[in-house]
């Protein structure tokens, strides 16, 4: 592993350039009961080669919608019209039988979720071979031994026995690159990336955006890339084209959009970004309101609703995507007054809820401690007679304190033992190894295990159930976390029925819960089902809120959320925590929202926390190499510093836990170990570093032989 700085050429294309892809007023809709549902509505656009278009907006835009109608994988019971000219062929009409023989060979696509791609019964070079001979004539050897390149090229490990494995046998940022790997068997000249980055960890992020490019670069293919995440687009794409209500609305380049957006709403998803720069926390303005239902649409511009800056023409005409001099094209009849810094596109609204980020209040009384937890599950072999072969190192040794009014946050890769941290302390039973006090209070006591306050062994329930009360949980997908069968009235009135309160009281409670999360109290007869996503995270955290806890987990409350409402949710944790006084334990993998929110951050790897200290100062001053490697791995939604910044990419996968190293549990992945003395690489490899203060920084402390 090396630190590099990544530079990408985005000189533009000759002029002269023929397209590989000309998209023409492109159309998709799909039956419902409430009518046709017009998913895109007149998309056009021309995709030439080397180049890469982003297509970003919120869920429902229709970005996927035009990926699929693209390739032609819609369902039958759409309806697809316009052009999709590829090598000078138009691809809408044709059957499957003929598209068969363009997908794979000139056009290749990757999905957001691999295993959809990947037949778990087919090892992963088998697939590829497949994927070579369906178009190309190569005998199985030769077709074998083009699949081991290609899984070379993407950064597989040991490709020749690597392609004898099965899908299940690769983690997730392996299998996104076996899916790279098939989308370019063939050299296509188009590829299209259907959010390919989602659901992976920032440093497994930017290997797969890496790999992307690197398979560009080898096939010379034009690239359509959807995603929600503004810093990929910034770091990326040369051009972006904004959707808002199933066409586009802005389409530029991407230093124009991103130095001057045009567009309202361009603007408005921007402002909705947490960015910190040197511990400067800018508002956040959330999109208010909903974007339109798509069998429903307004007969003005469907944006016209939520525009802090619309006229009244706005509301009776939808404006066509019109050429803006210098910009490229906008749909808005304000267009030019943006353009020429006139108007401010973002209206002069504030936040509606104040501004979330540290309160600094770090004196108030210790909530949680965590002291040497560890936490073990053993590893079984056999079907039927279970053996233990091992055992899976999931916490080790995790110590941390957590005061009123403050956030900590806990980050890592994947498998670092961050959840499993989590539930630990939710559970309100004795740890397997260590020490858990919940204000003031050792839940070993309250847990069944434990000697109970009048010296007793018998299961302390009274101070397990108070316990209950102090410690909640938001949940990261709010409809699994809510009953679908239960209006919102009922679902936060089972806690307060817990607790043992009256009708009344109940009643009072639930208006009271509903108008601090920003709701309006008529929602209580609404099921989860008739909420927007926004909505129900806001239900999920008025139901945690019903008990008056002292301390709020939060797990990836904020990864299922588009970024404009992700804004809205953002400020109110931030207004609840100055108002109530809240303690959040938050584990995300965002770091640009962690950054935002959290007081402290505690880096975890392989079940140990790697460094612990306050934000800015972990964020301006890292120590260890990992935590440097992850925050170099954040995207920027600045395409100017995105694309000039030293990086440091992680190679290689994080090991399993089932067989840590007896020295650094980061020793293998680690820049700085190649560097080291002899001496300090035998330390390394032989003793587990403990942790350590940052000189002249109090409570920033590493755990690292090398720094």
């Amino acid at each position: 592993m090396t630190l590099t700085t990544t530079v990408r050429d985005t000189s533009p294309t000759p002029a002269g350039s023929t397209p590989v892809l000309s998209v023409r007023d492109l159309r998709v809709s799909f039956p419902s009961e409430a009518g046709p549902v017009e998913a895109v509505r007149g998309v056009s656009f021309d995709l030439l080669p080397g180049r890469t278009l982003g297509i970003v907006g919120e869920s429902g835009s229709g970005k996927s919608a035009t990926a699929m109608g693209i390739m032609g994988l819609l369902p039958p019971t759409a309806d697809l019209h316009g052009q999709v000219v590829l090598g000078g062929q138009d691809l809408v009409g044709l059957d499957d039988r003929a598209l068969s023989r363009v997908r794979g060979k000139s056009i290749g696509m990757v999905f957001q979720d691999p295993l959809s791609a990947l037949t778990p019964i087919f090892s992963v070079g088998r697939l590829l071979a497949d994927a070579l001979r369906v178009h190309q004539d190569l005998s199985k050897k030769a077709a074998w031994e083009r699949a081991v390149e290609l899984l070379d090229l993407v950064g597989i490990p040991d490709p020749r026995n690597r392609a004898s494995a099965f899908p299940h046998e690769f983690s997730g940022g392996m299998r996104q690159r076996v899916v790279i790997a098939l989308a370019i068997a063939n050299r296509p000249a188009v590829l299209v990336a259907d959010e390919p980055t989602t659901a992976l960890d920032v440093t497994v992020q930017a290997q797969i955006l890496d790999v992307l490019r690197l398979a560009q670069r080898e096939t010379g293919a034009g690239l359509v890339l959807i995603t929600h995440d503004l810093g990929v687009v910034a770091g990326h794409a040369d051009d972006v084209a904004v959707m808002y209500a199933g066409r586009f609305v802005e389409k530029t380049d991407v230093h124009s959009l991103f130095r001057r957006p045009t567009m309202p709403y361009t603007a408005r998803l921007l402002a909705a970004v947490p960015t910190v720069d040197g511990g400067v926390r800018r508002p956040l303005v959330p999109i208010g309101g909903e974007p339109p239902v798509p069998s429903d649409l307004p007969a003005g511009c469907p944006f016209a609703s939520r525009c802090a800056v619309a006229l009244d023409a706005c509301r009776s005409d939808e404006p066509e995507l019109r050429e803006v001099t210098g910009h490229g094209h906008v749909a808005c009849l304000r267009a030019a007054e943006i353009a020429d810094g006139t108007l401010d596109p973002r209206g002069d609204l504030a936040p509606g809820e104040g501004t979330a980020g540290p309160g600094r209040s770090s004196g108030g009384e210790v909530v949680l401690r965590v002291e040497d937890l560890v936490k073990t599950f053993p590893v079984t072999k056999g079907a039927f007679i279970k053996r233990r072969v091992g055992t899976l190192h999931a916490v080790n040794g995790v110590s941390f304190e957590l005061r009123a009014g403050e956030t900590l946050g806990l980050v890592g890769e994947s498998g670092s033992g961050k959840t499993t941290t989590l539930m630990e302390i939710l559970r309100l039973r004795q740890p397997e190894g260590g020490r858990i006090e919940i204000a003031g209070q050792e839940i070993g006591a309250a847990g069944g295990k434990g000697v109970a306050a009048g010296g007793g062994a018998s299961p302390a329930r009274g101070e397990r159930r108070t316990l209950r009360h102090d410690v909640q949980i938001v949940m990261q997908d709010p409809l699994g976390a809510l009953d679908p069968r239960l209006p919102v009235y009922q679902l936060l009135a089972e806690p307060l029925q817990a607790l043992g309160e009256g009708r009344e009281a109940i009643r009072s409670r639930i208006h009271e819960l509903l108008t601090l999360v920003g709701l309006d109290p008529a929602m209580g007869d609404r099921f989860p089902a008739a909420l927007s996503g926004g909505q129900r995270q806001r239900i999920g955290i008025a139901r945690a809120l019903a008990t008056d806890p002292k301390l709020l987990a939060l797990d990836e409350p904020l990864s299922a959320l588009d970024v404009s409402v992700q804004a809205g949710v953002i400020n109110l944790l931030g207004r609840l925590k100055d108002e109530l006084g809240l303690a959040y334990l938050m584990v995300a993998h965002d770091l640009a929202v962690v950054r935002y929110i959290c007081d402290r951050i505690a880096v975890m790897y392989l079940g140990h926390i790697v460094e612990i200290g306050d934000t800015e100062t972990l964020f301006s001053d890292p120590k260890h190499p990992y935590t440097r490697a992850l925050l170099s791995a954040i995207p920027l939604p600045d395409p100017e510093r995105e694309r000039t910044r030293e990086r440091i990419v992680l190679q290689g996968e994080q090991p399993s836990a089932t067989n840590l190293p007896s020295g650094c549990v980061f020793v293998d992945r680690c820049p700085l170990y190649r560097l080291a003395d002899a001496d300090v690489q035998e330390r390394c490899r032989t003793e587990r570093p403990a942790s350590r203060p940052a000189p002249g920084q109090d409570g920033h402390a590493y755990a690292c032989h090398a720094v």
